[in-house]
Formats: structure tokens, C-alpha cells, sequence
């Protein structure tokens, strides 16, 4: 299992605000099979390699279906391969460390 952090950035919008374009790629998450959480500050996305992937061009995308003429996009992929990693259970290690 692959977990990536993923952050879509439209440039030039006129506007601070950029919730809308946010919520138009958590959209287009939702309607996809593969797993996510939104954060403050983008999105985690659980799945194989190829599935992230596909979900980070298509959110990379999706301001420029909305007219926006630049986008920055930046992704951190953790492949772990020695044993099946998931967002939840890394947050449960830290925990149980925090614990003794």
C-alpha cells in the first residue's frame, strides 16, 4: 500500500481563497474508489502506486477545467514494501510509543 500526501495550488485566481478548488478535487476524490483524508493543508491518499498517481493527475487537472492558467502541484509518496503500511496504522504506532 502506497500513502501520499498531495497539494493541487492554483496560481493567479485574483483571490486568497482557494476553498473551491479544494472542494472540487475532494469531489472528484469522493467519486473515486481510492482512499483519502482531507487535511488543512491537502490530502492523504491510500492505494497502489498506480492509483495515486492516476488520483494526482486528475486533481492536478482539475483548475484548469476551471479556467486557471497555472497550477503548482506537490506530492510526497511513502512506499513502503516490506509490510502493508496504512495511514491509520502509522498513527497508531506513533501512538502506542507515546503510550509506554
Amino acid at each position: 500500500m502506497v500513502i501520499a500526501f498531495v497539494t493541487v495550488t492554483p496560481l493567479g485566481t485574483g483571490s486568497t481563497s482557494l476553498s473551491s478548488y479544494v472542494a472540487e478535487c475532494v469531489k472528484a476524490l469522493d467519486e473515486s474508489s481510492l482512499k483519502h483524508t482531507l487535511t488543512p493543508m491537502g490530502s492523504i491518499l491510500e492505494g497502489t502506486l498506480e492509483e495515486i498517481l492516476e488520483a494526482v493527475r486528475m486533481v492536478h487537472n482539475i483548475p484548469f477545467n476551471q479556467g486557471v492558467q497555472r497550477v503548482s502541484t506537490r506530492v510526497v509518496i511513502d512506499d513502503r514494501r516490506d509490510k502493508d503500511a496504512t495511514g491509520q496504522g502509522k498513527v497508531e504506532s506513533v501512538e502506542k510509543k507515546l503510550a509506554e
